[in-house]
C-alpha cells in the first residue's frame, strides 16, 4: 500500500477523542447552500453522520468547525473558489480525522468558505473573487480574515486545486518571505514532506493582492497557500486525497498530532 492510500484509510477512523463545535460564521440565506446540488462534488461525500450535519448547517451559512480547545490556534480553509471541489471533500475528511485524534492544539476548519458558489459550482461569490477580496469590508473572506486576527490564530492554510491551462497549473504551495519568514518555512515543509512544488515570493501582496494568504502575511499571521491539480468544477482521481495530505502536512508542521 502507498503513502496515500495508507494515510487515507487512517483517516477513515470515526472513533471520537476531541471537543468539537459547529457554528454558523455568517447565517443567512445569502450565504449558504445546498452542496447537495453540486452533484459531482455530493457523490463523494461518504455517508457520514457528522458530514451530514455540516451539509445541513451550510444551508443556513458559512460553517465553522472547531476541533480542541487548548494550545495553538491555527485554520485550514478551502472553498474560497466554490468550483474547486477536491479541497472541499478533502476538509471533511480532516474534520473525521481530527475528531479521533489526540491533538496538541485547536483546530479551525471551513470546509465551504462560501456554500452558495459551492452549490452552482461557481468560482466566484455573487460575481465576485474572494481571493482578491480580503481587504473588502463585509466581504466572507474579509470577515474570515477579522476572526483570524480576532482570535489570534497562529497560521492559515488556505486550499485550493488549479486546472492545467491556469495559474499555478501545476500541484504548488504558494509561500512569500517578508515580512512574516515563516510562511516560507512552512511552505518548505510541506513541498519537501508531499513533494510538491514551492512558489515563494519574495514579498507578500506583491503578486496576489487582497489573496487571504498574503492579506494574513502582511499582518503578520504565517500562512500558505496549497494547490492541487483538478479541473475546475471536477473532481480529478486522487487530488483529494493530494490535498488531504497538504493539510495533514501543514497541521504537523507545527506538530499538532501527539
Amino acid at each position: 500500500m502507498d503513502a496515500d492510500k495508507l494515510l487515507i484509510q487512517k483517516f477513515n477512523n470515526q472513533t471520537l477523542v476531541n471537543d468539537f463545535d459547529i457554528k454558523l460564521l455568517k447565517s443567512s440565506d445569502f450565504y449558504g447552500g445546498y452542496i447537495s446540488a453540486n452533484k459531482r462534488l455530493y457523490k463523494e461525500i461518504p455517508n457520514n453522520a457528522f458530514f451530514k450535519n455540516i451539509l445541513k448547517e451550510s444551508i443556513k451559512g458559512v460553517p465553522l468547525v472547531k476541533i480542541g480547545s487548548t494550545g495553538e490556534k491555527l485554520m485550514v480553509v478551502s472553498g474560497v473558489h466554490g468550483n474547486e471541489l477536491p479541497p472541499q471533500l478533502a476538509s471533511l475528511y480532516l474534520i473525521n480525522y481530527l475528531l479521533s485524534q489526540e491533538l496538541n492544539g485547536t483546530i479551525y476548519v471551513i470546509p465551504f468558505v462560501a456554500p452558495n458558489a459551492t452549490m452552482h459550482n461557481s468560482r466566484s461569490f455573487k460575481s465576485m473573487d474572494l481571493n482578491r477580496s480580503t481587504l473588502v469590508e463585509g466581504s466572507l473572506t474579509n470577515i474570515i480574515f477579522k476572526l483570524i486576527k480576532s482570535q489570534n490564530i497562529k497560521a492559515v492554510g488556505d486550499f485550493h486545486s488549479t486546472g492545467v491551462n491556469s495559474t499555478p497549473g501545476i500541484e504548488a504551495v504558494f509561500s512569500s518571505l517578508n515580512p512574516t519568514a515563516e510562511s516560507y518555512n512552512i511552505g518548505q515543509f510541506i513541498s519537501k514532506n508531499i513533494g510538491c512544488k514551492l512558489l515563494n515570493y519574495p514579498k507578500a501582496g506583491d503578486n496576489y493582492n487582497g489573496a487571504l494568504e498574503d492579506e494574513c502575511n502582511l499582518a503578520s499571521i504565517p500562512s500558505v497557500t496549497c494547490e492541487v491539480l483538478s479541473p475546475f468544477g471536477y473532481l480529478k482521481k486522487g487530488a483529494y486525497q493530494r490535498s488531504l495530505l497538504q493539510m495533514y502536512s501543514f497541521l504537523s508542521y507545527f506538530d499538532v498530532f501527539k
